[in-house]
């Protein structure tokens, strides 16, 4: 008898410790408008805005869903699943994304649909798994609310590659110092009456001086990256065209010698500059030219592809080599370990609310 009682416990202590979740596993369901919800859902929109590597900074507009598995021996874990607007802050622009527009349905908005894990510790959020994914309003749902918008076009677009070169070439030639080049061409729109190629693109300060370049393959990046962000519309008309061009040039993002095991110091861009910090300005900027502040992230170069949108998957840096504040590898967890089984017996607090509130507008 007692062996058999023994064999229960342990079958029972089995059950505890390696039943998936979804199988009547312990956890809380917060309302998603909770503040503690929406401060856990705030730092995984910090997180995704500082990994961020193409495009446009992203803003939190709805919480779909969380769960709050506990965890041993201590902390929490937080599911969310989050849906974000895409801003017209360029992810280079050192603008707060809680001061950056979010991108209007007749500007042919983006939606983001990412899902997080977060590991609560000590009243401290830490990101654990991230996942993101991105897409357009539909070209039907833009023309509802307006027939005449111009709809996104896609980036290797023959008309999109001639307006940004011309653009380009208009924006150096009135430079007085660097010469630009492109970093990446982050949106295109076309319009039919009159036609017409609405662009936006980022740029970065070359060793060349504009007004005596005769190669541009010559020219080099800045070991200190100065990079801009750039609008432009080209309109055709009977016998030639039109260029109309303004560029925001950022900061000089200072290079910061970084220690080595060899010894030996190695220059690399930082990861964030104080805002608060006086800066120096930057000489020989194109008059037109708007100061706005330090940079914040680095770009690389990419290559034009046939789509219309720089989307999140494509534009999020490597989820699995970065660490996060809590020094956990940022790759797909393993299920959390659970304290028990949810005990049998009278139903449990009607769930509380989700989907929560909707901060902008719903695609």
């Amino acid at each position: 008898m007692k062996s058999l009682v023994l064999l229960l416990c342990l079958a029972q202590l089995w059950r505890c410790h390696s039943a998936p979740p979804g199988l009547g596993l312990v956890y809380r369901e917060l309302n998603c408008d909770d503040p503690e919800t929406e401060e856990a859902a705030q730092v995984a929109m910090d997180y995704v805005n500082a990994h961020l590597l193409q495009g446009y900074k992203h803003i939190l507009n709805q919480i779909d869903k969380v769960k709050v598995w506990p965890r041993r021996p201590t902390g929490e874990l937080f599911e969310l699943e989050l849906d974000t607007l895409e801003t017209i802050c360029h992810v280079l622009d050192p603008t707060p994304v809680a001061n950056c527009t979010v991108r209007q349905l007749t500007e042919h908005a983006v939606e983001g649909d990412c899902d997080f894990r977060l590991l609560k510790l000590d009243g401290q959020f830490a990101v654990l798994f991230a996942n993101c994914d991105s897409s357009p309003d539909s070209a039907e749902d833009v023309r509802k609310v307006c027939p005449d918008c111009p709809l996104l076009a896609p980036l290797n677009d023959t008309r999109v590659v001639h307006a940004v070169e011309a653009a380009l070439a208009a924006f150096n030639a009135q430079s007085n110092g660097s010469y630009y080049q492109i970093v990446e061409v982050s949106r295109a729109q076309l319009a039919p009456l009159p036609p017409s190629t609405y662009v936006e693109f980022a740029v970065a300060a070359t060793d060349c001086v504009a007004k005596e370049v005769t190669d541009p393959a010559k020219c080099n990046l800045l070991a200190e990256k100065q990079y801009g962000f750039c609008k432009a519309t080209l309109t055709e008309k009977f016998g030639g065209e039109d260029v109309a061009v303004t560029c925001t040039v950022f900061q000089t993002q200072p290079v910061v010698p970084q220690p080595q095991p060899d010894g030996n110091n190695v220059a690399v861009p930082p990861l964030a500059v104080d805002p608060a910090a006086p800066q120096p300005a930057p000489a020989n900027l194109p008059a037109a030219v708007r100061v706005v502040g330090p940079l914040v992230a680095a770009a690389p170069r990419r290559h034009l592809l046939h789509r219309a949108h720089y989307d999140l998957p494509g534009a999020f840096s490597g989820v699995a080599s970065v660490e996060s504040a809590s020094g956990e590898a940022l790759h797909p967890v393993k299920p959390p370990v659970v304290v028990g089984l949810a005990p049998t017996g009278p139903a449990g607090p009607v769930v509380r609310p989700c989907p929560g509130r909707i901060r902008h507008f719903k695609i």
